[in-house]
């Protein structure tokens, strides 16, 4: 992609940005950071409330609504920053939950990875466009005959396209606001959906019966991987702090002050930063079988960050006892198909307790405001004394009625007194 930012690119990209940094000093948004510290440290148990839109893939989307135009830069690049501001000016002033915008535009590091030498060939169900079944041809049929075709991942930064992007929008936001690196190289460390994409899933679960050492050889050459590849990272000087408005585990933000706020650009360690674990791949085998051949390859990985959120779509509520043994366990994933006072149990007032409300409440035909205060006074419930935050994640469609999203926020709001 070119980097070409016309001079009215410059003009609807610095109005754009002034509003953003408008928004990031209004005292909405700092009072929104504050409450999130205090439930971070223990000292409030107002929940927080998230939504998330992006993988909403109805023709009539909340984006769309809030936007009201498209884009209007001309280069593809300058729109893309563009799309991004506007997102987050949208999610303020129209969404309305408690994502906080931060006072800097970040820029990521331009990382490659080399790839383990094989590939699964994905097969996707023809559904015009929007998410549909899937299916994969795994390279490793054979844990024994195949394991030696894995090969350990090599890695790179062009440096010079990074920098050149960041000062040219330094330029662009010259006096009104700063221009950070702010990385993230993954969404989760929890090692199994790569395995699932050499092995299989079935394969995954029946080695442990089948072939138990094939399988942990398979797991310890992926956790030796991601600490080559995190090392890597960080003797690079190439992470950044992720303890602001970061997007950390399943749909929360990072804001804490038990990790550093502020430290020279390149000295970042791993320790410095959260990390997600999770395993939805595993959902089908129980805690033993989890603990034997998941959790400590897990647990190799995340004792090098400073905090961990543990938990995704799986129900974690019968694998607790073995997801406490993390020493570094900040946050867990409450999903849907959790059970929700056991897990107010497990966490206590230690642990947030990460609620997932199911997002069929708003994608069916019928938007039933009854049910979804039902759900959140059920959670409120449950949790009653733990940390609360709710997050409404997960939504592929609102039915092609945008409106409903921040509906949801609102009601969410209502119910829980804020």
């Amino acid at each position: 992609m070119k980097l070409v930012i016309t001079p009215r690119d410059v003009e609807i990209l610095r109005r754009l940005f002034a509003r953003k940094m408008e928004i990031a000093h209004s005292e909405i948004n700092l009072a929104r950071r504050r409450d999130w510290l205090a439930l971070d440290n223990g000292e409030s148990h107002r929940p927080m409330i998230l939504a998330e839109y992006g993988g909403i893939g109805d023709a009539k989307s909340p984006i769309k609504l809030w936007h009201g135009r498209d884009c209007e830069c001309e280069g593809e690049f300058a729109r893309g920053v563009e799309w991004g501001l506007r997102c987050e000016i949208g999610r303020f002033e129209h969404l309305k939950d408690d994502h906080v915008v931060a006072p800097w535009h970040g820029v990521g590091w331009k990382v490659h990875c080399s790839g383990y030498g094989v590939e699964s060939k994905m097969h996707h169900a023809d559904n015009n466009g929007q998410l549909a079944a899937r299916r994969w041809e795994i390279p490793i049929a054979d844990l024994d005959r195949d394991f030696h075709l894995l090969k350990p991942q090599t890695f790179s930064v062009d440096r010079e396209a990074t920098l050149r992007e960041r000062e040219a929008l330094a330029k662009v936001f010259d006096g009104l606001g700063p221009v950070v690196s702010r990385s993230g190289y993954f969404w989760t460390a929890g090692l199994t959906i790569i395995a699932i994409h050499f092995i299989g899933l079935e394969q995954l679960m029946l080695a442990m019966y089948d072939n138990p050492a094939g399988l942990h050889r398979v797991m310890a050459f992926l956790r030796d991987d991601w600490l080559a590849y995190t090392s890597w990272l960080e003797r690079e000087g190439l992470l950044s702090l992720n303890s602001h408005n970061d997007y950390v585990g399943s749909g929360s933000e990072g804001h804490t002050t038990r990790l550093p706020q502020e430290l020279p650009e390149g000295t970042v360690k791993r320790g410095d930063c959260w990390v997600l674990s999770e395993s939805q791949e595993t959902v089908g085998v129980g805690p033993e079988l989890f603990e034997e051949f998941i959790f400590p390859y897990q647990l190799e990985v995340a004792k090098h960050y400073g905090l961990l959120y543990y938990g995704c779509c799986e129900p974690v509520h019968t694998r607790m006892r073995v997801i406490k043994k993390f020493p570094n366990l900040a946050r867990v994933s409450v999903s849907p198909w959790c059970d929700e006072p056991l897990m107010a149990q497990e966490c206590g007032k230690d642990i947030v307790y990460s609620r997932k409300p199911n997002p069929t409440l708003i994608s069916t035909a019928k938007f039933d405001e009854k049910a979804i205060r039902k759900d959140i006074a059920d959670t409120l419930n449950a949790a009653r004394g733990c940390r609360v935050e709710i997050v409404m994640k997960d939504v592929h469609t609102l039915n092609n009625e945008p409106w409903r999203l921040a509906r949801w926020v609102e009601i969410a709001r209502e119910a829980c007194g804020v």
